[in-house]
Protein backbone atom coordinates (compact mmCIF):
# COMPACT_ATOMS: atom_id res chain seq x y z
CA UNK A 1 0.00 0.00 0.00
CA UNK A 2 0.91 3.62 -0.44
CA UNK A 3 -0.76 6.55 1.28
CA UNK A 4 -0.79 10.34 1.43
CA UNK A 5 -2.09 10.44 5.01
CA UNK A 6 1.23 11.74 6.37
CA UNK A 7 1.69 14.20 3.49
CA UNK A 8 -1.76 15.72 3.93
CA UNK A 9 -1.41 15.91 7.72
CA UNK A 10 1.88 17.78 7.33
CA UNK A 11 0.57 20.15 4.66
CA UNK A 12 -2.61 20.93 6.58
CA UNK A 13 -0.89 20.88 10.01
CA UNK A 14 -3.36 18.32 11.32
CA UNK A 15 -0.95 15.99 13.07
CA UNK A 16 -0.96 14.94 16.71
CA UNK A 17 -0.43 17.44 19.54
CA UNK A 18 3.26 17.13 20.34
CA UNK A 19 5.71 18.23 23.04
CA UNK A 20 9.45 18.61 22.37
CA UNK A 21 12.03 17.68 24.99
CA UNK A 22 15.33 19.42 24.29
CA UNK A 23 18.58 20.11 26.16
CA UNK A 24 18.25 23.10 28.52
CA UNK A 25 19.30 26.34 26.85
CA UNK A 26 18.19 25.22 23.37
CA UNK A 27 14.46 25.84 23.69
CA UNK A 28 14.26 27.87 20.47
CA UNK A 29 16.68 25.76 18.43
CA UNK A 30 14.12 24.51 15.91
CA UNK A 31 12.25 27.82 15.78
CA UNK A 32 15.50 29.58 14.80
CA UNK A 33 16.46 26.74 12.46
CA UNK A 34 19.35 27.23 10.05
CA UNK A 35 18.29 30.73 8.95
CA UNK A 36 18.56 29.56 5.34
CA UNK A 37 16.94 31.86 2.78
CA UNK A 38 15.96 29.78 -0.29
CA UNK A 39 14.54 32.91 -1.95
CA UNK A 40 17.14 35.48 -1.05
CA UNK A 41 15.44 38.54 -2.47
CA UNK A 42 11.94 37.97 -1.08
CA UNK A 43 10.82 41.09 0.76
CA UNK A 44 8.61 39.05 3.08
CA UNK A 45 10.11 35.96 4.68
CA UNK A 46 7.48 33.67 6.19
CA UNK A 47 8.77 31.66 9.15
CA UNK A 48 7.18 28.18 9.02
CA UNK A 49 5.30 27.04 12.08
CA UNK A 50 6.96 24.45 14.27
CA UNK A 51 5.20 21.13 14.72
CA UNK A 52 5.38 20.95 18.50
CA UNK A 53 2.95 22.68 20.84
CA UNK A 54 5.11 22.91 23.94
CA UNK A 55 8.82 22.68 24.81
CA UNK A 56 10.31 21.01 27.88
CA UNK A 57 13.90 21.94 28.63
CA UNK A 58 15.79 18.94 30.03
CA UNK A 59 18.46 19.88 32.55
CA UNK A 60 21.41 17.85 31.22
CA UNK A 61 24.58 18.58 29.24
CA UNK A 62 26.96 16.35 27.32
CA UNK A 63 29.84 17.69 25.20
CA UNK A 64 32.48 16.15 22.99
CA UNK A 65 35.99 15.95 24.41
CA UNK A 66 38.04 18.39 22.34
CA UNK A 67 41.25 19.99 23.50
CA UNK A 68 40.71 23.06 21.34
CA UNK A 69 37.13 23.63 22.60
CA UNK A 70 36.64 27.29 23.56
CA UNK A 71 33.63 26.73 25.82
CA UNK A 72 34.28 27.47 29.51
CA UNK A 73 35.77 24.26 30.86
CA UNK A 74 33.93 22.35 33.58
CA UNK A 75 34.94 19.36 35.63
CA UNK A 76 33.07 16.44 34.01
CA UNK A 77 30.98 14.14 36.17
CA UNK A 78 32.19 11.27 34.04
CA UNK A 79 33.58 10.50 30.59
CA UNK A 80 31.68 8.15 28.25
CA UNK A 81 32.40 6.70 24.81
CA UNK A 82 29.95 7.16 21.95
CA UNK A 83 29.11 4.80 19.09
CA UNK A 84 31.46 6.76 16.82
CA UNK A 85 34.38 6.09 19.16
CA UNK A 86 34.46 9.70 20.35
CA UNK A 87 34.83 10.50 24.05
CA UNK A 88 32.19 12.70 25.65
CA UNK A 89 32.18 14.58 28.92
CA UNK A 90 29.01 14.50 31.01
CA UNK A 91 28.95 17.98 32.53
CA UNK A 92 25.47 17.72 34.02
CA UNK A 93 23.67 14.46 34.75
CA UNK A 94 20.09 13.98 33.64
CA UNK A 95 17.55 15.24 36.21
CA UNK A 96 14.83 12.61 35.78
CA UNK A 97 12.77 13.85 38.72
CA UNK A 98 12.26 17.25 37.12
CA UNK A 99 11.62 15.63 33.72
CA UNK A 100 8.87 13.50 35.30
CA UNK A 101 7.19 16.59 36.77
CA UNK A 102 7.29 18.36 33.42
CA UNK A 103 5.98 15.32 31.56
CA UNK A 104 3.08 14.86 33.99
CA UNK A 105 2.15 18.51 33.50
CA UNK A 106 2.14 18.11 29.71
CA UNK A 107 0.19 14.85 29.91
CA UNK A 108 -2.48 16.54 32.05
CA UNK A 109 -3.04 19.00 29.18
CA UNK A 110 -3.96 16.16 26.84
CA UNK A 111 -0.63 15.98 24.99
CA UNK A 112 0.32 12.31 24.69
CA UNK A 113 3.05 12.53 22.04
CA UNK A 114 6.64 13.58 22.68
CA UNK A 115 9.74 14.08 20.56
CA UNK A 116 13.09 13.88 22.34
CA UNK A 117 16.11 15.81 21.04
CA UNK A 118 19.15 15.89 23.32
CA UNK A 119 22.51 17.13 22.09
CA UNK A 120 25.05 14.56 20.87
CA UNK A 121 22.51 11.74 21.17
CA UNK A 122 23.50 10.61 17.66
CA UNK A 123 26.65 9.09 19.18
CA UNK A 124 25.65 8.59 22.86
CA UNK A 125 21.95 7.89 23.31
CA UNK A 126 21.71 6.76 26.95
CA UNK A 127 20.20 10.06 28.15
CA UNK A 128 17.52 10.01 25.43
CA UNK A 129 16.66 6.38 26.14
CA UNK A 130 16.22 7.16 29.83
CA UNK A 131 13.81 10.01 29.01
CA UNK A 132 11.97 7.79 26.51
CA UNK A 133 11.52 4.98 29.03
CA UNK A 134 10.16 7.44 31.58
CA UNK A 135 7.68 8.92 29.09
CA UNK A 136 6.36 5.49 28.09
CA UNK A 137 5.99 4.51 31.73
CA UNK A 138 3.93 7.64 32.37
CA UNK A 139 1.52 6.72 29.58
CA UNK A 140 2.62 8.67 26.51
CA UNK A 141 1.32 6.84 23.46
CA UNK A 142 3.99 8.02 21.00
CA UNK A 143 7.59 8.59 22.01
CA UNK A 144 10.06 9.41 19.23
CA UNK A 145 13.79 9.57 20.03
CA UNK A 146 16.11 11.38 17.63
CA UNK A 147 18.79 8.75 18.30
CA UNK A 148 16.44 6.08 16.91
CA UNK A 149 14.64 8.02 14.17
CA UNK A 150 17.77 9.58 12.63
CA UNK A 151 21.07 8.86 14.45
CA UNK A 152 23.10 11.39 12.46
CA UNK A 153 25.08 14.51 13.29
CA UNK A 154 23.48 18.02 13.05
CA UNK A 155 20.88 18.67 15.73
CA UNK A 156 18.58 20.96 13.72
CA UNK A 157 17.63 18.60 10.87
CA UNK A 158 17.63 15.69 13.32
CA UNK A 159 15.23 17.67 15.49
CA UNK A 160 12.93 18.50 12.59
CA UNK A 161 12.88 14.84 11.60
CA UNK A 162 12.07 13.50 15.07
CA UNK A 163 9.33 16.12 15.49
CA UNK A 164 7.79 15.10 12.16
CA UNK A 165 7.95 11.45 13.23
CA UNK A 166 6.17 12.15 16.52
CA UNK A 167 3.69 14.49 14.85
CA UNK A 168 2.70 12.15 12.00
CA UNK A 169 3.14 8.58 13.25
CA UNK A 170 -0.02 8.60 15.45
CA UNK A 171 -2.05 9.68 12.40
CA UNK A 172 -0.60 6.78 10.44
CA UNK A 173 -1.35 4.34 13.27
CA UNK A 174 -4.91 5.66 13.41
CA UNK A 175 -5.23 5.11 9.65
CA UNK A 176 -3.80 1.59 9.91
CA UNK A 177 -6.13 0.74 12.76
CA UNK A 178 -9.14 1.70 10.65
CA UNK A 179 -7.74 -0.17 7.66
CA UNK A 180 -7.15 -3.37 9.62
CA UNK A 181 -10.60 -3.20 11.22
CA UNK A 182 -12.17 -3.63 7.79
CA UNK A 183 -10.83 -7.19 7.48
CA UNK A 184 -12.06 -10.30 9.17
CA UNK A 185 -9.49 -11.40 11.71
CA UNK A 186 -7.69 -8.05 11.58
CA UNK A 187 -5.21 -9.25 8.90
CA UNK A 188 -3.63 -11.64 11.37
CA UNK A 189 -0.71 -13.56 9.80
CA UNK A 190 -1.04 -11.46 6.63
CA UNK A 191 2.09 -9.72 5.34
CA UNK A 192 1.05 -6.10 4.67
CA UNK A 193 3.73 -3.86 3.13
CA UNK A 194 3.73 -0.08 2.88
CA UNK A 195 5.64 2.11 0.46
CA UNK A 196 8.20 4.45 2.03
CA UNK A 197 9.48 7.78 0.72
CA UNK A 198 12.61 6.08 -0.65
CA UNK A 199 10.67 3.82 -3.03
CA UNK A 200 11.01 0.65 -0.97
CA UNK A 201 8.42 -1.45 0.87
CA UNK A 202 8.47 -1.99 4.62
CA UNK A 203 6.27 -4.07 6.98
CA UNK A 204 3.18 -2.30 8.26
CA UNK A 205 4.34 -2.35 11.89
CA UNK A 206 7.54 -0.47 10.97
CA UNK A 207 5.83 2.20 8.87
CA UNK A 208 6.42 5.60 10.52
CA UNK A 209 5.77 9.28 9.89
CA UNK A 210 9.27 10.46 9.00
CA UNK A 211 9.53 7.88 6.19
CA UNK A 212 5.99 8.29 4.83
CA UNK A 213 5.93 11.77 3.29
CA UNK A 214 6.26 10.49 -0.31
CA UNK A 215 4.54 7.16 0.24
CA UNK A 216 1.86 7.99 -2.37
CA UNK A 217 3.87 9.33 -5.36
CA UNK A 218 6.84 6.97 -4.73
CA UNK A 219 4.85 4.05 -6.15
CA UNK A 220 4.49 5.90 -9.45
CA UNK A 221 8.25 6.40 -9.69
CA UNK A 222 8.83 2.68 -9.25
CA UNK A 223 6.06 1.92 -11.76
CA UNK A 224 7.38 4.00 -14.65
CA UNK A 225 11.04 3.26 -13.85
CA UNK A 226 10.57 -0.49 -14.19
CA UNK A 227 8.14 -0.43 -17.12
CA UNK A 228 9.47 2.37 -19.36
CA UNK A 229 13.27 2.36 -18.95
CA UNK A 230 15.07 0.24 -21.55
CA UNK A 231 18.23 -1.48 -20.35
CA UNK A 232 19.38 -1.74 -23.97
CA UNK A 233 18.77 1.85 -25.09
CA UNK A 234 19.52 3.35 -21.65
CA UNK A 235 17.60 6.52 -22.47
CA UNK A 236 16.81 8.42 -19.26
CA UNK A 237 13.14 8.84 -18.43
CA UNK A 238 11.21 11.74 -16.93
CA UNK A 239 8.18 10.67 -14.90
CA UNK A 240 5.21 12.99 -15.37
CA UNK A 241 2.46 12.19 -12.87
CA UNK A 242 -0.41 14.65 -13.22
CA UNK A 243 -3.23 14.19 -10.77
CA UNK A 244 -6.11 16.31 -9.56
CA UNK A 245 -4.32 18.70 -7.22
CA UNK A 246 -0.66 18.55 -8.17
CA UNK A 247 1.85 17.20 -10.66
CA UNK A 248 4.87 15.14 -9.55
CA UNK A 249 7.95 14.87 -11.76
CA UNK A 250 11.06 12.75 -11.29
CA UNK A 251 13.96 11.31 -13.29
CA UNK A 252 15.21 7.75 -13.75
CA UNK A 253 18.41 6.84 -15.59
CA UNK A 254 19.08 3.28 -14.47
CA UNK A 255 18.90 3.90 -10.73
CA UNK A 256 16.63 5.80 -8.40
CA UNK A 257 17.72 9.34 -7.62
CA UNK A 258 17.55 9.99 -3.88
CA UNK A 259 17.97 13.02 -1.68
CA UNK A 260 18.92 12.63 1.97
CA UNK A 261 17.58 15.94 3.15
CA UNK A 262 14.50 17.64 1.75
CA UNK A 263 12.07 20.33 2.82
CA UNK A 264 8.34 19.63 2.69
CA UNK A 265 5.76 22.19 3.85
CA UNK A 266 8.49 24.18 5.59
CA UNK A 267 9.85 21.16 7.50
CA UNK A 268 13.33 19.83 6.67
CA UNK A 269 13.49 16.06 6.96
CA UNK A 270 16.80 14.23 7.18
CA UNK A 271 15.64 10.94 5.70
CA UNK A 272 16.17 9.14 2.37
CA UNK A 273 13.57 10.23 -0.18
CA UNK A 274 13.13 9.85 -3.90
CA UNK A 275 13.98 13.10 -5.68
CA UNK A 276 10.43 14.12 -6.63
CA UNK A 277 9.51 17.70 -7.51
CA UNK A 278 5.90 18.74 -7.03
CA UNK A 279 4.07 21.70 -8.56
CA UNK A 280 0.56 22.79 -7.60
CA UNK A 281 -0.93 22.34 -11.05
CA UNK A 282 -3.31 19.47 -11.68
CA UNK A 283 -6.63 18.71 -13.29
CA UNK A 284 -8.49 20.28 -10.38
CA UNK A 285 -6.36 23.46 -10.19
CA UNK A 286 -8.57 26.54 -10.33
CA UNK A 287 -8.41 29.19 -13.06
CA UNK A 288 -8.24 32.90 -12.25
CA UNK A 289 -7.86 36.15 -14.17
CA UNK A 290 -5.97 38.55 -11.91
CA UNK A 291 -4.41 41.93 -12.74
CA UNK A 292 -4.51 41.16 -16.44
CA UNK A 293 -2.84 37.77 -16.06
CA UNK A 294 -4.01 34.18 -16.44
CA UNK A 295 -3.36 32.31 -13.16
CA UNK A 296 -3.61 28.55 -12.58
CA UNK A 297 -3.73 27.31 -8.96
CA UNK A 298 -2.39 26.66 -6.43
CA UNK A 299 -5.96 26.50 -5.10
CA UNK A 300 -7.76 23.31 -6.04
CA UNK A 301 -11.44 22.53 -6.49
CA UNK A 302 -10.90 19.20 -4.72
CA UNK A 303 -13.08 16.15 -5.19
CA UNK A 304 -16.10 18.07 -3.87
CA UNK A 305 -17.44 20.17 -5.44
CA UNK A 306 -14.83 19.46 -8.12
CA UNK A 307 -14.58 21.21 -11.51
CA UNK A 308 -17.56 23.08 -12.94
CA UNK A 309 -18.30 20.20 -15.32
CA UNK A 310 -19.02 17.91 -12.33
CA UNK A 311 -22.42 19.65 -11.96
CA UNK A 312 -21.90 20.40 -8.26
CA UNK A 313 -21.41 24.15 -8.43
CA UNK A 314 -17.63 23.97 -8.63
CA UNK A 315 -15.30 26.60 -10.14
CA UNK A 316 -13.46 26.57 -13.47
CA UNK A 317 -10.42 24.29 -13.48
CA UNK A 318 -7.82 22.91 -15.87
CA UNK A 319 -10.17 19.98 -16.51
CA UNK A 320 -12.83 22.44 -17.69
CA UNK A 321 -10.32 24.09 -20.03
CA UNK A 322 -9.55 20.72 -21.62
CA UNK A 323 -13.28 19.96 -21.91
CA UNK A 324 -13.94 23.31 -23.60
CA UNK A 325 -11.17 22.58 -26.11
CA UNK A 326 -12.60 19.16 -26.99
CA UNK A 327 -9.79 17.21 -25.37
CA UNK A 328 -12.23 15.41 -23.08
CA UNK A 329 -15.23 13.60 -24.53
CA UNK A 330 -18.16 13.32 -22.07
CA UNK A 331 -19.42 10.19 -23.84
CA UNK A 332 -16.27 8.34 -22.67
CA UNK A 333 -16.97 9.06 -19.00
CA UNK A 334 -19.45 7.22 -16.74
CA UNK A 335 -22.60 9.01 -15.60
CA UNK A 336 -21.55 9.60 -12.01
CA UNK A 337 -21.76 13.39 -11.77
CA UNK A 338 -24.33 15.83 -10.43
CA UNK A 339 -26.00 15.92 -6.99
CA UNK A 340 -27.47 12.45 -7.49
CA UNK A 341 -24.27 11.16 -9.13
CA UNK A 342 -26.19 9.87 -12.16
CA UNK A 343 -25.42 12.48 -14.84
CA UNK A 344 -22.66 12.84 -17.46
CA UNK A 345 -19.99 15.55 -17.55
CA UNK A 346 -21.57 18.90 -18.36
CA UNK A 347 -20.06 20.74 -21.31
CA UNK A 348 -22.86 23.31 -21.00
CA UNK A 349 -21.90 24.21 -17.42
CA UNK A 350 -18.26 24.58 -18.40
CA UNK A 351 -19.03 26.79 -21.40
CA UNK A 352 -21.38 28.96 -19.32
CA UNK A 353 -18.54 29.70 -16.88
CA UNK A 354 -16.05 30.29 -19.69
CA UNK A 355 -18.36 32.70 -21.52
CA UNK A 356 -18.72 34.72 -18.33
CA UNK A 357 -14.93 34.73 -17.75
CA UNK A 358 -14.24 35.62 -21.39
CA UNK A 359 -16.55 38.63 -21.15
CA UNK A 360 -14.69 39.76 -18.03
CA UNK A 361 -11.34 39.39 -19.81
CA UNK A 362 -12.52 41.26 -22.89
CA UNK A 363 -13.88 44.11 -20.76
CA UNK A 364 -10.49 44.38 -19.08
CA UNK A 365 -8.69 44.34 -22.44
CA UNK A 366 -11.00 47.01 -23.82
CA UNK A 367 -10.43 49.24 -20.79
CA UNK A 368 -6.69 48.72 -21.04
CA UNK A 369 -6.80 49.61 -24.74
CA UNK A 370 -8.78 52.80 -24.06
CA UNK A 371 -6.27 53.81 -21.40
CA UNK A 372 -3.39 53.11 -23.78
CA UNK A 373 -5.07 55.10 -26.56
CA UNK A 374 -5.60 58.07 -24.23
CA UNK A 375 -1.97 57.99 -23.22
CA UNK A 376 -0.85 57.85 -26.83
CA UNK A 377 -3.09 60.81 -27.80
CA UNK A 378 -1.69 62.96 -25.00
CA UNK A 379 1.77 62.23 -26.34
CA UNK A 380 0.69 62.97 -29.95
CA UNK A 381 1.63 59.45 -30.99
CA UNK A 382 -0.14 57.31 -33.54
CA UNK A 383 -3.12 55.49 -32.02
CA UNK A 384 -2.75 51.72 -32.48
CA UNK A 385 -5.55 49.62 -33.90
CA UNK A 386 -8.09 48.31 -31.43
CA UNK A 387 -7.24 44.87 -30.10
CA UNK A 388 -9.58 42.10 -31.21
CA UNK A 389 -11.58 40.31 -28.56
CA UNK A 390 -10.54 36.88 -27.29
CA UNK A 391 -12.73 33.88 -27.98
CA UNK A 392 -13.68 31.25 -25.41
CA UNK A 393 -11.28 28.78 -27.03
CA UNK A 394 -8.40 31.28 -26.86
CA UNK A 395 -9.07 31.89 -23.18
CA UNK A 396 -9.18 28.16 -22.42
CA UNK A 397 -5.99 27.58 -24.40
CA UNK A 398 -4.30 30.44 -22.55
CA UNK A 399 -4.94 28.75 -19.22
CA UNK A 400 -3.69 25.41 -20.56
CA UNK A 401 -0.46 27.05 -21.71
CA UNK A 402 0.04 28.63 -18.27
CA UNK A 403 -0.46 25.22 -16.62
CA UNK A 404 1.95 23.58 -19.07
CA UNK A 405 4.66 26.12 -18.33
CA UNK A 406 4.22 25.60 -14.59
CA UNK A 407 4.70 21.85 -15.11
CA UNK A 408 7.76 22.32 -17.34
CA UNK A 409 9.69 24.18 -14.64
CA UNK A 410 10.30 21.25 -12.24
CA UNK A 411 11.30 19.07 -15.21
CA UNK A 412 13.93 21.65 -16.19
CA UNK A 413 15.09 21.71 -12.57
CA UNK A 414 15.68 17.94 -12.69
CA UNK A 415 17.45 18.01 -16.05
CA UNK A 416 18.92 21.28 -17.32
CA UNK A 417 19.72 22.59 -13.84
CA UNK A 418 21.78 19.43 -13.23
CA UNK A 419 23.53 19.43 -16.60
CA UNK A 420 21.29 16.93 -18.43
CA UNK A 421 19.90 17.51 -21.93
CA UNK A 422 16.10 17.47 -21.57
CA UNK A 423 15.58 16.61 -25.24
CA UNK A 424 17.41 13.28 -24.80
CA UNK A 425 14.84 12.02 -22.31
CA UNK A 426 11.66 9.99 -22.73
CA UNK A 427 8.54 11.47 -21.11
CA UNK A 428 6.70 8.75 -19.17
CA UNK A 429 3.19 10.11 -18.73
CA UNK A 430 0.71 8.77 -16.18
CA UNK A 431 -1.85 9.94 -13.67
CA UNK A 432 -5.47 10.81 -14.27
CA UNK A 433 -4.79 14.03 -16.22
CA UNK A 434 -1.35 13.32 -17.70
CA UNK A 435 -2.47 12.31 -21.17
CA UNK A 436 -4.17 15.66 -21.78
CA UNK A 437 -0.90 17.58 -21.49
CA UNK A 438 1.87 15.09 -22.38
CA UNK A 439 2.38 16.11 -26.03
CA UNK A 440 2.45 19.83 -25.23
CA UNK A 441 4.93 19.27 -22.39
CA UNK A 442 7.17 17.12 -24.59
CA UNK A 443 7.02 19.68 -27.41
CA UNK A 444 7.95 22.53 -25.08
CA UNK A 445 10.95 20.60 -23.73
CA UNK A 446 12.16 19.27 -27.09
CA UNK A 447 11.38 15.63 -26.29
CA UNK A 448 10.64 13.29 -29.19
CA UNK A 449 9.10 10.32 -27.34
CA UNK A 450 6.16 10.05 -24.95
CA UNK A 451 5.59 6.73 -23.21
CA UNK A 452 2.04 6.09 -21.96
CA UNK A 453 1.69 2.81 -20.11
CA UNK A 454 -1.54 0.86 -20.54
CA UNK A 455 -2.00 1.11 -16.77
CA UNK A 456 -1.15 4.82 -16.71
CA UNK A 457 -4.29 5.69 -14.75
CA UNK A 458 -3.26 3.39 -11.90
CA UNK A 459 0.51 3.22 -12.45
CA UNK A 460 1.30 4.28 -8.87
CA UNK A 461 -0.70 1.30 -7.60
CA UNK A 462 0.89 -0.95 -10.20
CA UNK A 463 4.34 0.21 -9.08
CA UNK A 464 3.65 -0.97 -5.54
CA UNK A 465 3.47 -4.55 -6.81
CA UNK A 466 6.83 -4.13 -8.57
CA UNK A 467 8.74 -2.49 -5.71
CA UNK A 468 11.43 -4.17 -3.62
CA UNK A 469 11.11 -4.85 0.09
CA UNK A 470 13.92 -2.87 1.67
CA UNK A 471 15.69 -2.73 5.00
CA UNK A 472 17.63 0.37 5.95
CA UNK A 473 20.13 0.90 8.72
CA UNK A 474 22.55 3.72 9.29
CA UNK A 475 24.98 4.81 11.95
CA UNK A 476 27.28 7.78 12.40
CA UNK A 477 31.01 7.46 11.86
CA UNK A 478 33.80 9.76 13.03
CA UNK A 479 37.18 9.12 11.41
CA UNK A 480 40.02 11.25 10.15
CA UNK A 481 40.08 11.43 6.36
CA UNK A 482 43.26 9.47 5.68
CA UNK A 483 44.25 6.31 3.84
CA UNK A 484 43.82 3.83 6.71
CA UNK A 485 40.28 5.02 7.46
CA UNK A 486 38.89 3.37 4.31
CA UNK A 487 39.49 -0.15 5.63
CA UNK A 488 37.47 0.74 8.71
CA UNK A 489 34.71 2.23 6.53
CA UNK A 490 34.55 -0.96 4.46
CA UNK A 491 34.32 -3.05 7.61
CA UNK A 492 31.51 -0.91 9.05
CA UNK A 493 29.61 -0.95 5.76
CA UNK A 494 29.85 -4.73 5.55
CA UNK A 495 28.45 -4.96 9.08
CA UNK A 496 25.49 -2.80 8.10
CA UNK A 497 24.87 -4.91 4.97
CA UNK A 498 24.99 -8.09 7.07
CA UNK A 499 22.43 -6.65 9.49
CA UNK A 500 20.10 -5.81 6.59
CA UNK A 501 20.46 -9.28 5.05
CA UNK A 502 19.84 -11.00 8.39
CA UNK A 503 16.69 -8.95 8.96
CA UNK A 504 15.33 -9.74 5.48
CA UNK A 505 16.10 -13.43 5.93
CA UNK A 506 14.24 -13.38 9.26
CA UNK A 507 11.19 -12.10 7.35
CA UNK A 508 11.24 -15.13 5.07
CA UNK A 509 13.46 -14.10 2.17
CA UNK A 510 16.21 -16.44 1.04
CA UNK A 511 19.86 -15.39 1.30
CA UNK A 512 20.07 -14.93 -2.49
CA UNK A 513 16.90 -12.81 -2.58
CA UNK A 514 18.15 -10.68 0.28
CA UNK A 515 21.30 -9.75 -1.65
CA UNK A 516 19.46 -8.68 -4.81
CA UNK A 517 18.54 -5.04 -5.24
CA UNK A 518 17.45 -2.87 -8.12
CA UNK A 519 19.70 -0.14 -6.79
CA UNK A 520 22.44 -1.76 -4.78
CA UNK A 521 23.74 -0.24 -1.58
CA UNK A 522 23.87 3.51 -1.05
CA UNK A 523 26.23 5.29 1.32
CA UNK A 524 26.12 8.89 2.41
CA UNK A 525 29.42 10.42 3.45
CA UNK A 526 29.39 13.89 4.99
Amino acid sequence: MGTTVATNALLEREGERTALLVTKGFKDLLHIGTQARPKLFDLEVAVPDVLYEEVIEVDERVVLCQEDCQLPRKDPKRIVTGSTGDSLEVWRELDLEQVEKDLRRVLSRGISTVAVLLLHSYTWSDHEKAVGSLARRLGFTQVSLSSEVMPMVRAVPRGYTVCADAYLTPKIHQYLKGFIAGFEGGLKDVDVLFMQSDGGLTPMEQFCGSRAILSGPAGGVVGYAITSYSQMEKRPVIGFDMGGTSTDVSRYAGQYEHVFEATTAGVTLQAPQLDINTVAAGGGSRLFFRSGMFVVGPESAGAHPGPACYRKGGPLTVTDANLALGRLLPSFFPKIFGPAENEPLSLEETMKHFHRLTEEINIFLSASQVAANGSNKSQNNTVPNSQSKMSVEEVAMGFVRVANEAMCRPIRALTQAKGHDTSQHVLACFGGAGGQHACAIARALGMKTVFIHKYSGVLSAYGLALADVVEEVQEPCSLKYEQQCFNELDRRMEQLCRRCRDTLCARGFSRSEATKSSDGVEFLVS
